[in-house]
């Protein structure tokens, strides 16, 4: 990729210094430092082509996330980008305060994709509390709190583990809106997070629908735009409506929907009355599913850890799947499995680090 810079850029592993250099090709990096309009970045391992305009190179001998994100300039946001098979967060250490070092509407700056930084979310990693080690809060890309987030909480783990410097298998407790996480990083560096039961009495996913099933509801009729479509309700502290088709009609295609505008639909019904992420399914087979996401608050996202979670749930009480599945999703595979001995759903997936950035607030 090519980068023009206004003003500093710091590469490594080169030790030339240039200066007034004119739309000059510096050739293949393996660290960017460099600043864009006020926003700083620093990219690891990057497989880039930079061309500068009067920029000043130099030498990196060290790039250390600590002392990076431990920058305390008055005005500007030290970050670290990371994203779960394409859903993307800016990831804030917040470890020294319980209050976001930013606001919504702030964040909400910060994940445009035109004029910001570009992310579906910002995620604060914050003391803990109640004895957990760590406390995670997010800021939608349209400044609303949602309670969790699936990919978001495997890279806040590969986050903590960069900042503490942790190395090979670890674990933690993470207090979150929707109660105790536990991630666990895995030696090859995928996370397995303990996501917990899933919730399913109608009134606390919350769904204005009636149950069917007990108290749950599991392939109901909900009306949408006068078209009947079967869901089935799950949340997993943050509510999710699944759909495998229309009533009497075949298994959806997922490809073919016109996401955009059958999504935002779903998601403002007036039968979920805190909104609702919802997930659109293909069954490939009893234990591989295939699925687009809208989300409440961010819209059509690659990926969606908590959505592929309560997708599984969904599958095995319509009787679709068995209880381990794989979950295609536009940015990747899941694995999720909802284990029968305690209830609780266990999903395995990656976490990259994208990007070091410092933005003017």
């Amino acid at each position: 990729m090519e980068i023009a810079a206004a003003s500093s850029v710091t590469v490594a592993p080169q030790s030339r210094r240039l200066s007034h250099a004119s739309s000059r090709n510096i050739g293949s990096v393996s660290s960017l430092r460099f600043d864009l309009f006020g926003r700083n970045f620093s990219v690891r391992n990057p497989s880039l082509r930079v061309s500068a305009s009067s920029m000043s190179a130099f030498a990196a001998e060290k790039f250390s996330p600590e002392s990076f994100l431990d920058k305390r300039e008055s005005g500007i946001l030290h970050f670290v980008k990371y994203h779960g098979l394409g859903n993307d967060f800016i990831l804030v250490d917040n470890r020294d305060s319980s209050e976001p070092k930013i606001t919504q509407e702030q964040a909400v700056r910060l994940c445009d994709r035109n004029f910001g930084v570009g992310a579906d979310g910002v995620i604060f990693a914050m003391p803990g509390v109640n004895g957990t080690d760590y406390t995670m809060r997010i800021f939608n890309s349209d400044g609303s709190e949602p309670e969790m987030c699936g990919n978001g909480v495997r890279c806040f783990a590969r986050f903590i583990a960069e900042i503490e410097n942790l190395q090979g298998k670890h674990s933690f407790t993470i207090h979150t809106g929707a109660g105790l996480i536990i991630p666990k990083i895995q030696d090859d560096g995928q996370v397995m997070v303990d996501m917990g039961e899933p919730i399913l009495r109608a009134e606390d996913v919350p769904t204005r629908l009636a149950g069917n099933k007990g108290e749950s509801v599991v392939a109901a009729e909900l009306l949408v735009d006068g078209v009947s479509w079967n869901v089935t309700c799950v949340s997993m502290g943050n509510p999710h409506c699944i759909t495998f088709g229309t009533k009497g009609g075949e298994n959806l295609r997922v490809d073919e929907l016109k996401l955009s505008e059958i999504g935002p639909k779903f998601e403002n019904h007036e039968m979920f009355p805190a909104r609702t992420n919802t997930e659109f399914v293909e069954v490939l087979s009893r234990s591989h599913l295939k699925m687009r996401v809208w989300e409440r608050g961010a819209g059509a996202t690659l990926a969606c850890g908590t959505g592929a979670c309560a997708l599984v749930v969904a599958a095995v009480l319509e009787g679709r799947t068995e209880r381990k599945c794989t979950v295609d999703l536009p940015g990747g595979p899941l694995e999720i499995e909802w284990k029968e001995e305690d209830n609780h759903i266990y999903m395995t997936g990656p976490a990259e680090l994208v990007f070091y950035g410092s933005a003017l607030l």
